[in-house]
C-alpha cells in the first residue's frame, strides 16, 4: 500500500473542463480509427514497415489503449496514440477520490470496465474455451522499480479479490517461455498483461513470449499487432495524409474527421531539411519508437546540432498543438486529456495537468485531474 498511498501526490485538487461536444468528437475519432485499422488496404499499406509478429492478428484487440489530445480553439487534436497506457488508477483516484484505494470500494460499473475487457481478451483467444484463466500475469521491466508499480498491485488485488485466481507481477526473465508456452514455476500463463516497452517483442528478453505467441500458446495483451496498427507513431503521419487515406479506400467523411482532428504530421526524411530549419517553431520532433515524452523536442528549442543528428527515418514531425490550460492565468496548468479505450469502446477519460515541456507528475498542484463535462 505504500506506493498507493504516494500517489495522492501525483492528483492534482484542480478541476479540468471538458466540452461535451468535444468528448463526443474525440469518441469519434476512435471509433474512425478501429475501422480503419481493420481495413485490409490499410493493413496492406502498413505491414511491409512492421516485423513478423506485428503482422500476425491474434484475433483480439488490446486492453486500456491510450488516446492523448490537447484542446484547442478548434476542438480537440490528437497528439499521440499508445499501447499499454499506464496512469489508470491515477485516474481513478482523481475522479472518485480516496474511497477507491481498496479495490472492492471501487463502482461496480468501473470494475465492470476494467476486468471485462480481459474477459473479452480471453475469450476471443480462446474461441470462447476460456472466460478467466487458471493464473494471470502482468509482465514489465523490473516491475517493481518502476514508478506505477502500485497501479499493477492494485490491478492484483482487483483480479486476486473479483476472479478469485492468482497474479503474478514479474519481469519477463523470470518466467519460463517457449513455442510451448509460458510458465511461472511450472504454473501455465493463459493471460499477460503486457506492461513492457518492447512493443514489437524484439529484445533478448521477449523472445520466448514472441514464440509463445506465434503458437498461439498466450494471450498476451496488448500485443504488436495492435501497437503496429494504431499506436505507432508512423501511423500519424499516414492519418493526417488525405490523398494516401482516399487511395486506401477510406470515406470522404472519415477523412474530414481525421483532417479535422489528426495535427498535420510526417517523417523527418519526406521533408526538405532546410526548409524545415527555418520553420522549426510551428513543429515538435518525435522519435517513432520512444513513450511517455522521452526524446521529444520542441521545435523552438532545438539546436543546430541536435536537429541535424536526428534520425530521417526514424523522427516523426508533427505540427505544433499547444496544450489548453486550467486554473488561472498566474498559476495556469498544461492540460492533456486521455482517453482509455478498449477496442471501440471508452472506458474513461482523465486530465493530466503540469507544467514545463511535456506531461510530468512532479508539479506541485499538477498531476491527474478530475474532469467535468461542460
Amino acid at each position: 500500500m505504500d506506493k498507493l498511498e504516494q500517489y495522492r501526490q501525483a492528483i492534482s485538487p484542480r478541476t479540468a473542463l471538458l466540452p461535451m461536444g468535444g468528448l463526443r468528437q474525440m469518441i469519434a475519432l476512435v471509433r474512425t480509427l478501429y475501422r480503419l485499422s481493420r481495413l485490409p488496404a490499410y493493413q496492406a499499406e502498413i505491414f511491409r514497415q512492421l516485423p513478423e509478429i506485428a503482422r500476425t492478428d491474434p484475433r483480439h484487440d488490446a486492453v486500456m489503449m491510450g488516446y492523448d489530445f490537447h484542446w484547442t480553439a478548434k476542438g480537440p487534436q490528437l497528439i499521440e496514440v499508445n499501447t499499454n497506457a499506464g496512469g489508470w488508477f491515477l485516474a481513478l483516484l482523481a475522479q472518485f477520490g480516496s474511497s477507491v484505494m481498496d479495490p472492492a470500494a471501487l463502482p461496480r460499473r468501473m470494475r465492470a470496465r476494467l476486468l471485462g475487457q480481459f474477459s473479452a481478451e480471453l475469450r476471443r483467444w480462446s474461441a470462447g474455451r476460456l472466460e478467466r484463466p487458471a493464473l494471470m500475469a502482468i509482465i514489465d521491466e523490473q516491475p517493481e522499480a518502476q514508478f506505477l508499480y502500485g497501479e499493477m498491485e492494485y490491478f492484483r488485488r482487483l483480479v486476486e479479490a473479483h476472479w478469485r485466481i492468482p497474479l503474478v507481477i514479474v519481469d519477463p526473465g523470470d518466467l519460463e517461455a517457449g513455442a510451448q508456452g509460458v510458465f511461472h514455476r511450472g504454473r501455465r500463463i493463459e493471460l499477460i498483461y503486457n506492461r513492457h516497452c518492447d512493443f514489437y517483442l524484439q529484445g533478448e528478453a521477449m523472445a520466448g513470449i514472441r514464440a509463445a505467441c506465434r503458437q498461439r500458446r498466450l494471450c498476451l495483451t496488448p500485443h504488436p499487432f495492435s501497437y503496429g496498427l494504431l499506436a505507432d507513431k508512423r501511423r500519424l503521419a499516414l492519418w493526417s495524409d488525405p490523398q494516401k487515406l482516399r487511395s486506401l479506400g477510406v470515406s470522404e467523411a472519415d477523412m474530414g474527421l481525421l483532417g479535422a482532428l489528426v495535427p498535420e504530421s510526417r517523417l523527418l526524411r519526406d521533408l526538405d531539411r532546410e526548409q524545415l530549419w527555418r520553420q522549426r517553431g510551428d513543429w515538435v520532433f518525435k522519435p517513432v519508437d520512444c513513450f511517455g515524452s522521452r526524446g521529444v523536442l520542441l521545435g523552438r528549442k532545438i539546436t543546430r546540432g541536435r536537429y541535424l543528428a536526428l534520425a530521417p527515418e526514424e523522427t516523426l514531425v508533427q505540427r505544433w498543438v499547444p496544450p489548453s490550460l486550467t486554473g488561472d492565468a498566474e498559476d495556469a496548468m498544461k492540460t492533456d486529456f486521455r482517453l482509455y479505450v478498449y477496442g471501440q469502446r471508452v472506458l474513461g477519460v482523465a486530465a493530466r495537468l503540469y507544467q514545463g515541456q511535456v506531461t510530468n507528475l512532479r508539479t506541485p498542484g499538477g498531476g491527474f485531474a478530475p474532469v467535468r463535462l461542460v
